[in-house]
């Protein structure tokens, strides 16, 4: 456990968890009225009727307070499906979020990208508390379709999972102007991310 998250950990003792889904709730309808840059930590107290003192004692600053925001809006970690096939699982991972709520996180993601981008702090909270988490989700779910024997240990997609994924969400949104679907999502998996790995046709 790093020192990071052994502070993150104390920090947090101290809020109730549904208090804490409150304040992430509050911090997501802030990011996207004003956006990351314009987003402060007196907003938040006052949406939240909490005080300043408390925010930075419990999560440290807002880059931290804006990713664990996130983090809490998402579902859980890819490896909690265990559908017995790569398909089935790549396929229920992009159904648990209807395509409404595909396009409100799509459009925070958007306005969060540009601060990540710029943002030291933020960037590397980011990669620490969601990127690498959900890498090794993943990559635990590739490695339960290698021990299977649906895909090759030695496949050189492997390791372009994550891309493959974020591409078919930035490419959605970048050049059809529009958010991923479900339906789209899952035409994905099966024409670019399955054949990639070399998985087994439909």
């Amino acid at each position: 456990m790093t020192q990071t998250t052994r502070s993150t950990t104390v920090r947090r003792s101290r809020i109730t968890p549904e208090r804490a889904a409150e304040l992430y709730e509050a911090v997501l309808d802030l990011l996207r009225e004003v956006g990351y840059d314009a987003l402060t930590m007196d907003a938040v107290a006052a949406r939240t009727r909490s005080s300043k003192a408390t925010l930075y004692r419990q999560w440290g600053g807002k880059a931290e307070l804006v990713v664990m925001a996130l983090r809490h809006d998402k579902p859980g970690p890819a490896d909690e499906i265990d559908t017995g096939s790569l398909r089935g699982d790549l396929h229920t991972l992009v159904t648990r979020e209807d395509d409404c709520a595909m396009e409100r996180n799509t459009a925070l993601m958007r306005g969060v990208a540009m601060a990540i981008h710029n943002d030291a702090e933020l960037r590397q909270v980011f990669r620490e508390q969601l990127v690498e988490p959900e890498t090794a989700a993943f990559g635990r779910v590739l490695q339960r379709a290698v021990d299977r024997g649906e895909i090759r240990a030695d496949c050189p997609a492997l390791d372009f999972l994550i891309p493959m994924l974020v591409g078919a969400f930035a490419t959605r949104a970048l050049l059809d102007d529009q958010p991923p679907t479900q339906a789209y999502l899952q035409s994905y998996m099966d024409a670019v991310v399955l054949p990639a790995l070399g998985a087994p046709p439909l």
